[in-house]
């Protein structure tokens, strides 16, 4: 089925990591980033913490620009990293990262990534989820400065990047690899059916 391209795909985000993911699809997208809350209560599941972050993101952006765009549809994504059933987000500081880095080096965690998609005519909205386990080799302290200060990982949940310098970290993966990076391109091209976009 051919990819309709009267449909434009904006990208609810300012990661550089997803404009890339999506721009990889070959379908029309522009980015306006989302401004939405990301604060949620301590007790909320990963999956429901990623899927509600991804849908208030989405939301933000499609109440922003509906009516003047009903030839859209809008995504929101958000990742998050668990370990041991502890939510790690974004490091504030270098400090803050390589803390993380040692809780998480030679052990297992799992990446949750949240995907909202709203059409922007009819506001029909649909959100999903995927989840990959990650392992981390065993780190010496020193490599775990080192990695902390070249700053990869500042703006990254768990304070690394698999995609980046963090690829040397990771020993081995079970699931989707972009899911990751931030965007689960399979699982995002499955969702844009319903929206009548087809990327093959």
């Amino acid at each position: 089925m051919e990819n309709n391209q009267s449909r434009l795909i904006i990208l609810a985000s300012s990661s550089p990591r997803r404009r890339e993911l999506i721009a990889g699809l070959h379908i029309p997208f522009e980015i306006v980033p989302s401004h939405a809350d990301e604060t949620t209560p301590e007790d909320w599941a990963p999956e429901r913490i990623v899927s509600e972050l991804a849908l208030r993101k989405a939301s933000a952006v499609y109440q922003s620009l509906v009516p003047a765009r009903t030839d859209s549809v809008i995504v929101g994504s958000d990742t998050i990293v668990v370990l041991n059933g502890r939510v790690l987000g974004k490091p504030s500081s270098r400090e803050e990262a390589a803390s993380m880095l040692r809780s998480l080096q030679g052990q297992s965690h799992q990446v949750f990534t949240g995907v909202t998609c709203i059409d922007g005519a009819t506001g029909h909205t649909l959100t999903d989820y995927r989840v990959t386990k990650v392992k981390m080799r065993a780190l010496s302290e020193a490599e775990i400065s080192a990695y902390a200060e070249s700053g990869e990982g500042l703006d990254k949940a768990g304070a690394y990047a698999i995609q980046g310098l963090g690829a040397t970290l990771v020993t081995e993966i079970q699931g989707c690899y972009f899911n990751v990076v931030g965007l689960p391109l399979s699982l995002l091209s499955e969702m844009l059916k319903q929206f009548d976009i087809y990327v093959l």
